[in-house]
């Protein structure tokens, strides 16, 4: 897509006119009067029209952004100000007197407006960030455009990159202030939902529990911001370490969470989670913040099942004493005793830290084990207090560096240490300019994990819009520890992960194209919900959510299997999808009533492809039809060019070559019998023939699926492609033609 229809698409309608006037750069670059060739372009190119291309890119336009973006966050900050201020009387005072507004109502109706002046703002600060990113690469697009057509004798790029270097509306963090709106917004819920209890789940875990659906995603670097508003809305930021400040202002930042992964020289861990084995473990030391801090750190492992099952032993190390436990020879014996003497609750921790001990310097030593991979990543997490049946992570500057010592003559890590000394002992930050090359990736995205649990959590409206929105890719199984081995230890390893080969891939999608995406993927699976739906006899599936006042087993009258799925998006309506195999000018007739039998639904569910009604075994023909519609002559999926990938046709045609080779060859033996079997050896003269005859049938029935299939495929039939009629016959002949052969042979030599 052009970068001007890009621009035009991106327009925010209430900032239209503040933008960058790409098409007027584009006129006084007079891009079509130049062929890029000869001197004639150079003579139509003066100064004075040099001058007035770079005083309009340079001055004219770059101000106009620049002075609006600093103009309206300006304003964003002020609004958010006010609403501080409003928000204010509803608090407690530092000591703990009543708020300056007691009245119940008056306090809900002030939190009410002032969470839709935050809702405003959030979507400005969101939209004003998107504003900055798309100007940006205007700029960059026209001065490109420039240097390529006037390159010879002038360049502009340069120049704009020193003045953009200048003026902060491509560089300005939001963070503080998207803080400062999340804190807003958990004291404004508290408020407006104090006492109004959310519907518990009975069969969910009590707090604490590790049952939990993970859904990993990537997200690109354009809709971070995006993202992190639109989940604030809903959940607040998790704040670590908030000390005693109370300002908004003097919120600390995000925390910076560094991983060590051990690993065998063998990488015999990596290759377990690539190969998905049933059981693979994990083992890394990790800690939150600068490690001159001395922060708490932990040593944990992590094994996960084939059934994603997980199980986790962790303990807590002071950092001098972490390069002896590793050897083995730390073993917490102090405070085993201390825990032991204190009574039977804390002798029973004691057994358990004890065992812990062991299993983990016992894993180490049989696997030799040593720190192989750093992961240093941004965290920010939105959580409620007190309920964790949602919560979400999204990990930035994600930074994997290499801490082996393989090389011996060029260790990266200093093989009496536990870690890379040159990155801690200086508070070495992202983007860690001063590794070597070679030893450090960069991840390009961020990484967002949602876990979920109970079932009000899945059933979260929110939650699944933005996981099946353009925003996110869905990343499965990703892994920090595996991604990095596989682009850092590339020469020491035999598997790679599959997502490596969407690395060179634009995630980013548009937003029509990702809803089509993901309608097909909705029918998709509630087809095949519907497929094994006998296992379920009447229920739905837990996928998939049953319509509304529409039993999941009933059928239409057109017989259509796919009326029956339930689907979390998919409601009736007065013409059916593309996807079903319904005419596109019939509209959906009314389900039958509850008079179904449950035989005849089980049934149905069982053999999805059968229709139990008579109205559904008849042609779509034979349907009644309303008054003014007609039938149509060709169905939904026929309509438009057939677009067949490659691989179908060529599969066809291999199939066809390779019953031509049967054919040959029976031929070939038949001929080969036939002239050494003589005027006097009549059963070789015959079984000669009966192999010719299935020489010819194997090339007629080759050339008879060839054509078949080849119609089905350009009919886009839903017809299965197989047909075991003709192998069948040719097996079974040629065995019984061998067994005659031998026994005449036999009984003629007696």
């Amino acid at each position: 897509m052009r970068f001007g229809k890009t621009l035009k698409n991106s327009i925010y309608p209430p900032w239209n006119g503040k933008y960058i006037d790409y098409h007027k750069l584009k006129v006084l670059l007079r891009e079509h009067d130049v062929t890029g060739d000869g001197s004639d372009s150079d003579t139509q190119w003066t100064e004075q029209d040099e001058e007035s291309f770079v005083q309009e890119l340079i001055n004219v336009q770059v101000d106009k952004v620049n002075a609006f973006q600093v103009e309206t966050s300006r304003q964003l900050r002020e609004r958010t100000s006010t609403c501080e201020t409003k928000l204010r009387p509803l608090a407690p005072t530092e000591d703990n007197e009543t708020p300056a507004v007691a009245d119940e109502n008056e306090r809900k109706a002030i939190a009410s407006k002032v969470l839709k002046d935050l809702d405003g703002i959030t979507k400005e600060v969101s939209e004003l960030e998107k504003y900055s990113r798309i100007n940006f690469s205007g700029f960059l697009k026209a001065a490109k455009k420039h240097d390529r057509k006037r390159g010879a004798r002038y360049r502009v790029k340069p120049l704009l990159q020193v003045r953009l270097s200048q003026l902060p509306f491509n560089s300005e963090d939001y963070s503080p202030l998207v803080r400062r709106l999340s804190v807003m917004y958990s004291f404004v819920r508290e408020i407006l939902y104090q006492g109004v209890e959310e519907p518990k789940d009975p069969e969910a875990p009590r707090f604490g529990q590790d049952s939990y659906s993970s859904f990993k995603f990537w997200v690109h670097s354009d809709n971070i911001l995006e993202v992190k508003t639109y989940i604030l809305r809903r959940l607040p930021v998790l704040i670590y370490n908030p000390g005693a400040s109370k300002e908004l202002e003097s919120l600390p930042e995000d925390p910076t969470i560094t991983s060590l992964y051990f690993d065998s020289p063998q990488f015999d861990l990596y290759t377990q989670k690539v190969a998905r084995a049933s059981e693979a473990s994990s083992l890394r030391v990790r800690w939150t913040g600068n490690l001159n801090d001395k922060p708490a750190i932990f040593l944990e492992k992590k094994v996960v099942t084939d059934d994603d099952r997980s199980k986790e032993v962790k303990v807590q190390l002071k950092q001098k004493h972490i390069k002896e436990f590793i050897d083995g020879e730390y073993r917490f014996d102090k405070q085993l005793h201390r825990m032991a003497d204190m009574g039977e609750g804390e002798s029973q921790k004691a057994e358990s830290l004890k065992r812990d001990v062991e299993e983990l310097q016992s894993f180490i030593k049989e696997q030799n084990l040593q720190p192989m991979l750093r992961a240093n990543y941004t965290r920010t997490a939105f959580q409620i207090p007190g309920d964790d049946r949602i919560r979400i992570s999204l990990d930035t500057n994600l930074a994997l560096i290499r801490e082996d010592s393989l090389d011996e003559d060029r260790p990266c890590r200093d093989p009496n240490e536990w870690h890379r000394t040159d990155i801690d002992e200086v508070g070495m930050e992202y983007p860690f300019s001063t590794i070597r090359t070679g030893e450090i990736a960069r991840f390009p995205y961020g990484l967002l994990e949602i876990k979920l649990r109970g079932q009000s959590a899945h059933n979260a409206e929110w939650v699944n819009d933005l996981m099946v929105s353009h925003l996110v890719k869905e990343a499965p199984r990703f892994s920090k520890f595996v991604h990095g081995v596989a682009q850092l230890f590339e020469d020491h390893v035999n598997s790679f992960p599959f997502w490596l080969s969407e690395m060179e891939n634009d995630i980013r999608r548009d937003p029509a194209t990702a809803f089509q995406q993901e309608q097909e993927r909705i029918a998709k699976r509630a087809e095949d919900d519907m497929a094994v739906g006998s296992f379920l006899g009447t229920r739905a599936s837990p996928s998939v959510k049953p319509m509304v006042g529409s039993p999941v087993t009933r059928f239409t009258d057109i017989g259509s299997p796919s009326r029956s799925r339930a689907s979390p998006q998919i409601v009736p309506s007065s013409r059916p999808s593309a996807s079903e195999n319904v005419p596109s000018e019939v509209p959906e007739l009314p389900v039958q009533q509850e008079e179904q039998s449950i035989t005849t639904s089980r049934l149905a569910a069982l053999f999805p492809t059968f229709s139990f009604s008579r109205s559904g075994r008849a042609r779509p023909g034979s349907v009644a039809l309303p008054p003014g519609v007609r039938e149509p002559g060709t169905w939904i999926k026929d309509s438009g060019p057939v677009k067949v990938e490659s691989k179908v046709w060529l599969a066809n045609q291999r199939t066809f070559i390779k019953w031509l080779h049967v054919s040959i060859l029976l031929s070939s033996l038949s001929l080969g019998l036939y002239n050494a079997a003589g005027k006097t050896n009549d059963i070789a003269r015959a079984l000669a023939i009966v192999y010719t005859a299935f020489a010819i049938f194997s090339a007629a029935w080759g050339w008879y699926m060839y054509e078949k299939r080849s119609r089905l495929i350009r009919q886009r039939s839903g017809k299965d492609l197989d047909n075991t009629f003709g192998p069948i016959v040719v097996c079974i002949g040629l065995a019984v033609a061998l067994v005659l052969n031998f026994a005449f042979k036999v009984s003629g030599e007696h």
